[in-house]
């Protein structure tokens, strides 16, 4: 299924959320959402079409964030490029950071095959103690019902052996 040109779009509670973060004690008219919504938009589909034609003339693939930064230096938005830079930097540091979290198990020192084994024990151990935990259980069922089929009438009223005197 094609998305139409309205489709895309940057959602609107992160546009609405942006507005908040740096606008937070003004009121911002629906339809002026509307149209900032409708800059970005075009903004974005603006430098990424001329950061893609940048990269096509050099044979590349794949737009690089230095096509994008031409980009923005030949449609004369060169104003923006250093911020463009730091918000880049930080993102590389976000990156970087999160590349360093996902690989804690290497750090450990244990070998991935032998966590496997270890969360292979612990299921089987914890699969035994239930099936113990039922046999249990169904014993004692089966307890209580020899307890009843031995002594129906105690249940009722008293024992028989109250009907010999």
């Amino acid at each position: 299924m094609a998305e139409s040109e309205e489709d895309l779009t940057i959602p609107r509670a992160a546009m609405n959320k942006m507005i908040k973060e740096i606008l937070p004690s003004i009121r911002v008219a629906n339809d002026s959402r509307e149209l900032i919504l409708n800059c970005c938009t075009e903004f974005i589909h603006l430098i990424s079409s001329e950061a893609n034609e940048i990269c096509n003339q050099q044979t590349k693939k794949t737009i690089s964030p230095e096509h994008v930064l031409q980009a923005l230096d030949k449609l004369g938005f060169g104003d923006f490029r250093q911020a463009a830079q730091e918000v880049m930097e930080d993102c590389k540091q976000v990156a970087a950071k999160r590349r360093r979290q996902s690989t804690r198990l290497e750090h450990l020192g244990i070998p991935e095959e032998e966590l496997l084994r270890q969360q292979q024990e612990l299921f089987a151990k914890a699969r035994e103690e239930q099936a113990q935990a039922e046999q249990h259980e169904w014993q004692m069922m089966q307890f209580a019902a020899q307890m009843a089929t031995q002594n129906p009438g105690q249940s009722a009223s008293g024992s028989a052996d109250d009907d010999e005197y």
